[in-house]
């Protein structure tokens, strides 16, 4: 048989609850400032690439082509 279980101050109910609760909130928190951080390294990473297909197409019109 198990033994009876032991009575929890509450004091230290709360502090558990509470602790469980700020961990979460500063995990949620810190998340969206490094979502913000990767969203901005994003679109600057698509902004170049767009202007290097963009460079890559100009040089490969003004080479010209065999049929010239």
């Amino acid at each position: 048989m198990a033994p009876a279980p032991v009575v929890v101050s509450p004091l230290v109910r709360f502090s558990r609850y509470a602790a469980i609760l700020i961990g979460i909130k500063y995990g949620s928190s810190h998340h969206k400032t490094l979502q913000k951080k990767e969203d901005t390294l994003m679109k600057l990473k698509e902004e170049k690439k767009a202007k290097e297909v963009k460079k890559e197409a100009a040089a490969a019109s003004s080479e010209g082509s065999i049929f010239d």
